[in-house]
């Protein structure tokens, strides 16, 4: 046994050698990001080595990564690094306060009738509780004012927290913070895989339920309300984070027919989930429109009001899924793409999260000055996604990089020098320099072209099946947190977005979150979009035979 102790949190524990660090902060409680799970693929576990007392106490094993990459001498990988003598490592981590995680949304006007109602009675002086017109609980004194729900969108990436007062429709307080699944597993497909064992779906659910209440204590307090005042709460996300929050395993969703196990517009006590709310209170499922087209999609149709629209509008959710609707005179139809995590920025080699220091904007002047903004305006660490975005769009824009997604030549291209003399070479490869040690690659490149390629190709694909042109369309909504810091010119640039929808985008927010809030303040909304969900047409782009073809000119800049 060797005991290993992680600073700043100074926690010791013993381990047997060969414990790789990653799996030894794990057994500690302390996270570690490992989008892939230990792999060794994505790199994102890298510690310094300055940060490690003795680097001679660990037999570090080479990976897919370093083998890619090359050895580096100020990094090891924390899931190749195997402990064999005692070591103290110090951990740094972007605080979760540092993060830029987008919590408002487009609404509509509501008519607010929540199912939660409370009646004081002076005779008796005590306030009687009901849910849908039944009375749930009783409690001492005047309460009638102390009334309030809950909405938390589970995204696959982040998750936003607002605590709604029931009684007036307001905000109170919201709260974001990462999901801590994306710690062991970046996407959709490798949470399913994941679940698919025991063990894994025990620490996906365990893991996500503890946020939920680290969320619930964090609003309550900040809003000065006792948690136990919050009768119900609306859980709003993609397909298989809601089965993952409510310890439903999602391993249908990755067989054949691919059928959700749940389907949402449903209710189930808090309590099953040991949720630090009312000892009475409610959870509600929004309806889920097909395995990949989740409540967060239901909860941005009815935020947007799409589906009472007379025109042609199209609604996409940018993120890790490429989740998009789109309306013909009221008509809808659904469908989804597997975008990855590039648009997080991960499998990026300098991605990162929306944090102090990530590069969120970039942009060359017709002066030849090249701007860069961080977060935070503090030094460049890293890239985020919409920094991403902006790079790639602004470098195909000026030719530095070519439409098939290279980057030029300069004297075939006739750069000008203040863009040639950034490309550099690296470990034998070309790259662009961004900023001082942060630079973007050609794998880079092509993970972006990979992303935007399957969001375009399912934007044509939906725009297809309902016979419609990009120039048809008058409105296109782009949503999510991630969406919203986006620029148009820059998903033009790309071609994730056609040049024709140009002047019609429009940047609406978390319409997960604002569609849950509406389904809290009244449940006619539920029913509403319950009866809708069952005439969404969903366009299986599977179903099409010359998807790879589309796929693949789409990945074109």
């Amino acid at each position: 046994m060797s005991n290993i102790t992680f600073n700043p949190d100074n926690i010791t524990i013993s381990v047997p050698k060969g414990t790789t660090i990653l799996e030894a902060a794990r057994q500690a409680g302390l996270s570690v990001e490992s989008p892939c799970n230990g792999a060794g693929v994505c790199g994102k576990c890298r510690i310094e080595r300055k940060n490690i007392s003795d680097i001679e106490a660990l037999l570090i094993k080479k990976s897919a990564f370093t083998e890619e990459h090359g050895e580096d001498d100020t990094y090891i990988l924390a899931c190749t690094a195997c402990i064999e003598e005692d070591v103290l490592v110090e951990l740094t981590a972007n605080k979760e306060s540092d993060l830029k995680i987008l919590s408002k949304g487009r609404t509509f006007e509501l008519d607010i009738d929540p199912a939660v109602k409370k009646v004081y009675s002076k005779d008796e002086d005590t306030t009687k509780v009901f849910y849908d017109g039944k009375e749930i609980a009783t409690e001492p004194g005047n309460t009638e004012g102390e009334n309030f729900g809950l909405v938390i969108d589970i995204g696959t990436t982040t998750m936003v927290a607002s605590l709604v007062n029931l009684s007036s429709g307001e905000e109170v307080v919201s709260e974001s913070v990462l999901n801590p699944q994306a710690v062991h597993a970046q996407d959709v497909v490798s949470r399913i895989t994941m679940a698919a064992e025991e063990a894994g779906m025990n620490i996906l659910y365990t893991e996500v339920v503890a946020e939920f209440n680290t969320l619930i204590d964090n609003v309550a307090t900040k809003a000065g309300v006792d948690s136990r005042k919050i009768y119900e709460i609306i859980l709003s996300g993609n397909t298989c984070m809601i089965h993952l929050a409510t310890n439903v395993n999602p391993k249908s969703l990755g067989e054949y027919p691919y059928d959700p196990a749940i389907r949402g517009g449903s209710n189930e006590p808090a309590a099953r989930h040991g949720l630090h709310l009312s000892p009475e209170a409610t959870v509600y499922l929004p309806p889920i429109i097909s395995s990949y087209v989740g409540p967060d999609i239901t909860s941005g149709v009815l935020a947007t009001q799409i589906h009472k629209r007379k025109d042609r509008s199209l609604l996409v959710d940018i993120g890790t899924n490429g989740e998009m609707v789109i309306s013909k005179n009221g008509i809808l139809s659904a469908t989804s793409t597997a975008a990855g995590p590039a648009f997080e920025g991960m499998n990026i080699e300098f991605g990162m999260r929306a944090a102090r220091g990530a590069i969120e904007l970039f942009e060359i002047e017709d002066d030849e000055t090249i701007t860069v903004k961080t977060i935070g305006d503090a030094p460049a660490v890293g890239i985020c996604g919409s920094g991403l975005m902006d790079i790639v769009g602004e470098l195909v824009y000026h030719k530095v990089i070519t439409k098939s997604g290279k980057f030029a030549k300069p004297e075939k291209a006739n750069l000008p020098d203040f863009l040639a003399r950034r490309l550099e070479e690296r470990n034998g490869k070309t790259v662009f320099m961004l900023s001082e040690g942060v630079y973007l690659t050609q794998k880079d490149v092509r993970q972006v072209q990979l992303a935007k390629g399957a969001v375009r190709a399912g934007i044509e694909f939906l725009m297809k099946s309902v016979d419609l042109t990009a120039e048809e369309v008058d409105e296109v909504m782009i949503a999510g947190s991630f969406g919203y810091h986006l620029r148009a010119k820059s998903l033009i640039n790309i071609g994730l977005l056609p040049k024709e929808f140009a002047d019609k985008v429009d940047f609406v927010g978390n319409t997960s979150k604002t569609g849950g809030q509406a389904f809290l303040l009244n449940p006619l909304y539920r029913r509403e979009m319950e009866e809708l969900v069952k005439k969404i047409q969903v366009v299986e782009l599977s179903n099409y035979d010359n998807f790879d073809e589309v796929f693949v000119q789409c990945l074109n800049f």
